[in-house]
C-alpha cells in the first residue's frame, strides 16, 4: 500500500512513470519528498518487511518477530503513513 502511494506521488510530482524499485525510501527520495529522520527509518523497516516475507530464508526469523504488540505498532504506524501521503497526492 505505501509503495502504491509512494508511487503515485511520484507520477504527481515528476509527471513521469515510476522507477521500478521496491525502497521505499529510495523512491521518496527519487520523488524528492521531505522525510523526517523517524519517517525515513519507517520506510526502511517496512521495505525489510516486505523482503523478510517474501524470501523462505527471512520467513522464520521474521515470523518469530512478529508478536502482538509488534504487529499492532507497525499497524498504527501504516495507519498513520498512508493519510500523510494521501493527502501530499491530493495537494
Amino acid at each position: 500500500m505505501i509503495e502504491k502511494l509512494l508511487k503515485a506521488y511520484y507520477v504527481k510530482v515528476k509527471s513521469d512513470y515510476p522507477p521500478f524499485i521496491h525502497n521505499l525510501l529510495r523512491l521518496a527520495e527519487k520523488a524528492e519528498l521531505n522525510l523526517t529522520d523517524d519517517k525515513k527509518e519507517q520506510l526502511v523497516t517496512i521495505t525489510a518487511f516486505n523482503i523478510n516475507a517474501r524470501y523462505d530464508d527471512y520467513k522464520m526469523s521474521f515470523k518469530k518477530q512478529c508478536t502482538t504488540e509488534f504487529t499492532e505498532k507497525w499497524i498504527d504506524k501504516l495507519k498513520e503513513l498512508r493519510p500523510w501521503i494521501k493527502a501530499l497526492i491530493q495537494q
